[in-house]
C-alpha cells in the first residue's frame, strides 16, 4: 500500500490527506471542519481538515511535522 500524501495550504489553513485517486462522488462531514471525500462505491479518497491549525492545535510537534515545510 502506498503512503498517503499530505498537503497543507497555509493561506486557506486546509490540511488534506490524499488516500486514493478517483472522482469525488460524495462528501461526508464527520466532525466540525473534518470531512471525508468518497468515491463512486463509497471508497475513501481523502480526508480534508478545514481550519487545520485550530482543529489540530499548534503544539510544537504537530506544527513541525505538518504546518512547517520540510
Amino acid at each position: 500500500m502506498k503512503k498517503p500524501r499530505i498537503s497543507y495550504d497555509k493561506k486557506a489553513d486546509v490540511l488534506y490527506f490524499f488516500i486514493k485517486e478517483g472522482a469525488e462522488e460524495d462528501y461526508e462531514e464527520i466532525a466540525p471542519g473534518v470531512g471525508l471525500e468518497l468515491g463512486k462505491n463509497g471508497e475513501l479518497l481523502g480526508v480534508e481538515i478545514l481550519n487545520a491549525s485550530k482543529v489540530l492545535g499548534t503544539k510544537p510537534k504537530i506544527k513541525e511535522k505538518i504546518f512547517e515545510p520540510a
